[in-house]
């Protein structure tokens, strides 16, 4: 895992593989860096599952697991808010068709909620026109 922080905005940038076992390495990096210890627990729980989530579905949905493929992750701090930006090389996909994963068809279905729950825990959520890039923020206080 490959990082790299911008002394002029102090956005720090993350390369990982398109391996599950950076999953959990990306979060813990974002959240030691950001002073977890002083963000309330809840948010805490939201921030972890919402990037374990986005970089999960990087990997496995975007790059196909493809190892050589990278998935980048950017984060920052502004005005009490963290903004992640998670990218990766596929064709991208268009978020408004998924699913609603709480409808009744859907329900059962053990994947399908990822993105579903990004947008009930973030403040706000955006995707690139492509579908390859999500931007998440989460107000800190």
């Amino acid at each position: 895992m490959a990082f790299l922080r911008n002394p002029r905005d102090g956005k720090v940038s993350l390369k990982v593989p398109s391996e599950t076992r950076y999953i959990r390495k990306v979060s813990a990096r974002i959240l030691d860096s950001i002073g977890a210890g002083s963000i309330d627990e809840g948010r805490i729980f939201d921030i972890k599952l919402c990037i374990e989530e986005a970089v999960r579905n990087a990997i496995v949905h975007g790059n196909h697991s493809d190892k050589r493929l990278p998935v980048r992750v950017s984060y920052w701090i502004e005005a009490d808010k963290l903004y992640i930006e998670v990218g990766d090389e596929g064709p991208g996909f268009d978020h408004k068709a998924l699913p609603d994963p709480t409808s009744s068809g859907q329900i059962m279905k053990n994947s399908g909620r990822g993105v579903y729950l990004i947008k009930k825990l973030m403040d706000k959520v955006e995707f690139n026109d492509k579908g390859n890039k999500i931007t998440l923020v989460k107000d800190l206080r």
